[in-house]
């Protein structure tokens, strides 16, 4: 109000003026401390030591009982294969989530029971360790706290995201028996196997993070985030940022209709229509919508998965279903999703001609090149030049061509089979500008007001 009311050359509201660019001065300071200091902290690598810790937050768990209060389809078709005692492929899993949901102990037990004997899958220890304390008498307590120490105290065996995922599952169901190992082991996966070894190969030469491991790498990403308050996407933030357009992009356009449940069928090298891993596939889409739930891509991957003829009915997909799925959470139609999704990091390009389950197709992923037609995936030869033509854009196979010609003008050009991470440089008319191919031999080009004619292609030396 002082200042609202000061009039111009009255010298009563100077003083005003100085005492609040004073206090704002001051609290920009304390500001630019807190910031440097909270910037400076050493992350803290204490898991809080509670039960449930893994996966099952509050929210969550609130959320998966009302499911059960309210007899939804999805939990009658889960509880309905525990009560028919199906063999399950990963039965503990089964049986402790039924726990935590229903408390029916008898489940408990099964699980306790395989756990303390011949259980052997880390992962599925740490969820019985975790998930059944109230069922557990304290030695049976004690005896699988030092299966699962023992296991996290010997070296890893493996490098892959599996491994990484059930080694941190481990360490946080111990945080409040075995605090120091915990310690250790999940500032040894947060810190060295993913900033260090994982998140910085991503895009470079070999499959560090495989799509069959993506379900792992998002049951990783939940569990350090609900427990150390760390989200691992950021230290690689170009990937994540493009997985949603990716993923959805990266499924064949007609749907499987299985025995239970219709299967969206994801692109592989072979290009076979395997049914487990379709199942895996959806139970990744379902994690990494439900971790995040308010970027534009997660609202399109929702979309995409709210389908019920494709919620997951079978012995293996059931539980995870169960588990992930939110139809509460809204999602965006994936009919107005972008139809190409080119990941510059990992070398990968997907794109269809629309959204109706007959849609043309093609995948440059894995250093081949694929299309889908006559009901089925073909691999396409990189070494032969072709132009495939999706509208407003084309991939185009330079197969060592010196120049691809455009017919009919496209805003979009992908241009395929290029030497991983070399340099060329494109003559476009009189205009020529150097471009770098991604790490699957891919340079898109963008043109917002419509290219025609020819592009013409010249490797340049490698660079010393």
């Amino acid at each position: 109000m002082a200042y609202r009311n000061h009039i111009p050359g009255d010298r009563r509201g100077a003083p005003a003026r100085r005492r609040a660019r004073t206090r704002i001065a001051a609290l920009t300071l304390c500001l630019a401390l807190a910031g440097a200091a909270a910037g400076s902290a050493e992350e803290d690598f204490r898991a809080p030591g509670r039960h449930p810790s893994l996966l099952l937050t509050p929210a969550r768990l609130r959320l998966l009982r009302r499911e059960r209060e309210r007899q939804s389809p999805r939990w009658r078709r889960f509880e309905s294969l525990i009560a028919g005692e199906a063999a399950m492929p990963e039965q503990a899993f089964a049986d402790v989530l039924y726990y935590q949901v229903s408390g029916d102990a008898a489940a408990a037990r099964r699980a306790v029971g395989w756990a303390l004997g011949e259980g052997a899958d880390l992962r599925q220890l740490a969820l019985v360790f975790d998930w059944c304390q109230p069922a557990m008498a304290s030695r049976e307590s004690s005896a699988l706290a030092a299966k699962l120490e023992e296991a996290i105290r010997r070296p890893p065996a493996t490098a892959g995201v599996e491994e990484a995922r059930s080694r941190a599952f481990a360490a946080i169901a111990l945080a409040g028996e075995a605090p120091e190992a915990s310690e250790r082991e999940l500032r040894r996966v947060v810190e060295q196997w993913w900033r260090a070894q994982t998140a910085p190969a991503l895009g470079g030469p070999g499959d560090v993070l495989p799509r069959a491991g993506r379900y792992a790498l998002f049951e990783l990403l939940h569990a350090v985030r609900d427990n150390l308050a760390i989200d691992l996407r950021e230290s690689a933030a170009p990937y994540f940022r493009e997985l949603p357009a990716l993923d959805l992009l990266s499924y064949y356009p007609p749907p499987y209709s299985g025995p239970q449940n219709d299967y969206r069928i994801p692109a592989s090298r072979t290009g076979a229509t395997d049914l487990r891993a379709a199942e895996t596939a959806r139970a990744a889409d379902l994690a990494m919508a439900a971790y995040d739930t308010s970027s534009h891509g997660s609202e399109f991957l929702q979309g995409w998965l709210l389908h019920e003829r494709f919620a997951m009915t079978g012995l293996f997909g059931a539980p995870y279903e169960f588990l992930w799925a939110n139809p509460y959470q809204p999602g965006l139609s994936y009919y107005h999703a972008q139809l190409a999704a080119h990941d510059s990091v990992g070398g990968q390009l997907f794109i269809r001609s629309g959204w109706d389950d007959g849609a043309r197709w093609a995948g440059c992923f894995d250093g081949a090149l694929q299309t889908f037609s006559n009901g089925k995936p073909q691999a396409l030869s990189l070494a032969s030049p072709k132009l495939l033509d999706f509208g407003d854009a084309v991939v185009a196979a330079v197969g060592g061509a010196s120049f691809v010609t455009l017919e009919n003008p496209v805003t979009r050009v992908f241009l395929v089979g290029l030497k991983p991470g070399r340099r060329y440089e494109l003559a476009i008319g009189p205009h020529k500008q150097p471009q770098q191919a991604d790490p699957g031999g891919i340079v898109e080009l963008n043109f917002k007001s419509g290219l025609e004619g020819a592009i013409r292609i010249r490797e340049l030396p490698a660079q010393r």
